[in-house]
């Protein structure tokens, strides 16, 4: 294992705390050590590091704040269980089957999860720049928002802006504030705008304070911001979303099979 320098990095201004809950943070959820495992005691996590106790607890309180360990004074540190969900995207934006509910929630309980979704704003918007942008809208032009909070376990997963153009959602179930049977792939597909291509873009960045109190994060801590573009026929945008979910409690899985040559 890697020793943290207690000496200060011409690359790294961060406290010596912070540095050494990253080192542990990449332990945790690379798995090496594994949900329900205790961390090193303090007097070895001091040896290690360098550190003295009081800056050692600060970075235990670090990972306590983030939901990544569990513990209290006297007893030991261990790994929380289901410390790192794995989303993928692609079943979230097909269509519902009859009567069945959307996706995305039935993707979370395949894996024993309660999820549940939370419609927080429905209103005629003007779009990020960068949706505007993938939605082919004029500056100052508005769309139809649907912003939802997504939960699994009755704790905050991802935080969703989907815009709509005026002229598919106006006088649409997604102009109403209310839940959508099957979600809107479903509706989208039934007025005649299936969704055949859906296009992410996956960056890292800092929350905005929006984001931090929805989603409940902690300290100064990077989240993952994709930008999904969906197209129906003929390549015409239908949807532009920005979903948000914490850096350190989410990641996203694409699968991709090559096309082998005879």
């Amino acid at each position: 294992m890697t020793v943290a320098a207690a000496e200060p990095d011409a690359y790294d201004s961060r406290s010596l705390h912070e540095r050494i809950a990253a080192d542990l943070r990449d332990e945790i959820m690379s798995g090496d050590m594994a949900p329900g495992s205790s961390l090193p005691s303090t007097v070895r996590l001091k040896e290690r590091f360098g550190a003295s106790s009081a800056t050692v607890q600060k970075a235990l309180q670090l990972l306590k704040d983030e939901r990544l360990v569990v513990g209290r004074a006297g007893a030991a540190v261990t790994v929380r269980e289901h410390r790192q969900r794995t989303i993928r995207p692609a079943p979230s934006v097909a269509a519902a089957r009859s009567g069945g509910s959307h996706p995305w929630l039935t993707e979370a309980a395949k894996h024993g999860a309660r999820a549940a979704s939370q419609l927080l704003e429905v209103a005629e918007a003007v779009p990020p720049a960068d949706a505007r942008a993938v939605l082919r809208l004029p500056a100052d032009c508005t769309a139809m928002l649907r912003r939802q909070l997504l939960t699994i376990d009755d704790e905050p997963a991802e935080l969703v802006a989907s815009y709509y153009p005026l002229e598919i959602a106006a006088g649409t179930a997604m102009a109403e504030r209310r839940r959508i049977t099957g979600g809107t792939p479903t509706l989208l597909t039934e007025l005649g705008y299936p969704p055949r291509l859906s296009v992410d873009r996956v960056s890292a960045r800092m929350p905005t304070r929006e984001q931090c109190r929805a989603l409940r994060l902690p300290g100064n801590l990077p989240v993952l911001r994709t930008l999904r573009v969906v197209y129906s026929d003929h390549q015409r945008p239908i949807e532009a979303s920005i979903l948000v979910k914490a850096g350190h409690l989410y990641e996203v899985q694409y699968e991709y099979a090559p096309e082998l040559d005879d």
